[in-house]
């Protein structure tokens, strides 16, 4: 009994509270080096998630402004076409306009050259002065006067049209009068020249009946029969031995008379063979007997 009871004293005094005076000096060191860790502890997790918090922020400023040069550099570079289109606009605009403009000015001087002495071209080519000048104009007033030019060369050509037109007109009335004018003198010429024919011979000599058997036989009538009839008269009465000092012999007046020997070798003295010889000569140079007669009357000879 007297152990239980002397065992229970030591364990109740072992729960009681230490007094922080009677701790060893150690202990309260380690103690507050766990303290004072666990505060470290707790600052370092702030410090990092600071650094974290400011490395997340610095990240996302850097891609804002990333972003901002990116819309910059994309502006700045639309920009750049914008001008660049322009320009290449402009260029084709000038070229257009110069080549319109030369085109008109080639096409309205030779509309002016056509208009001398026909027409009034005063307004064109003050058009052309103006237009002249389109190295130094805008595109858009080189294109109005193009415009304007080319109304106005259109006027004076139709204008040209009309006066040519009207010339053409008159120069066929002319050509027109002319020849019927010569187709009625060729007319009374003729019938004058019919009228003048004369007429066959009732009684025709020897000579003239040799003659007139061999016009039938050329397939030639009483009309070119009367011809050749009066044109031997006057050439030599149809005389056989008729001669002239000039050399011309017999009925047709050969010249010289030996060319009828192509006839027949008595053509000094054979009257079908100096009149064979005759109407050869008159076929080949007149074509007929009536057409010998008229150049005999307007020359003097055939």
């Amino acid at each position: 009994m007297q152990n239980q009871s002397s065992s229970t004293p030591q364990n109740s005094s072992s729960l009681q509270t230490v007094d922080p005076d009677t701790v060893p000096r150690r202990d309260r060191r380690d103690r507050r080096g766990r303290r004072r860790g666990a505060w470290l502890a707790a600052g370092a997790v702030v410090a990092i998630g600071a650094m974290v918090g400011t490395g997340f922020a610095v990240q996302g400023a850097v891609a804002a402004q990333n972003d901002r040069i990116a819309e910059t550099r994309a502006l700045t570079d639309a920009a750049n076409s914008d001008v660049q289109q322009l320009d290449a606009h402009g260029g084709i605009l000038e070229a257009r306009a110069v080549k319109q403009a030369e085109e008109t000015l080639a096409g309205a001087n030779d509309t002016i050259t056509a208009a001398q002495g026909k027409t009034d071209a005063t307004a064109l080519v003050a058009e052309v002065s103006a237009l002249g000048d389109y190295k130094l104009l805008a595109p858009e007033r080189v294109f109005d006067l193009v415009d304007s030019t080319q109304a106005h060369a259109e006027t004076v050509r139709a204008a040209v049209a009309e006066v040519d037109r009207v010339a053409a007109a008159a120069a066929a009335a002319a050509a027109k009068a002319a020849a019927e004018a010569a187709a009625a003198a060729e007319a009374e010429q003729a019938s004058s020249s019919s009228s003048s024919r004369p007429g066959a011979p009732a009684n025709p000599t020897a000579a003239q009946a040799i003659a007139r058997d061999m016009l039938l036989q050329r397939g030639w009538g009483d009309d070119q029969f009367g011809c050749l009839v009066e044109l031997w008269n006057h050439e030599s009465g149809w005389n056989v031995y008729a001669s002239n000092p000039s050399g011309a012999y017999g009925i047709p007046q050969a010249l010289p008379g030996s060319k009828m020997a192509s006839a027949g070798p008595d053509w000094e003295s054979n009257p079908a063979t100096q009149i064979s010889w005759g109407l050869g000569y008159i076929t080949g140079r007149y074509g007929t007997p009536c057409g010998a007669w008229d150049a005999f009357n307007s020359q003097g000879w055939y």
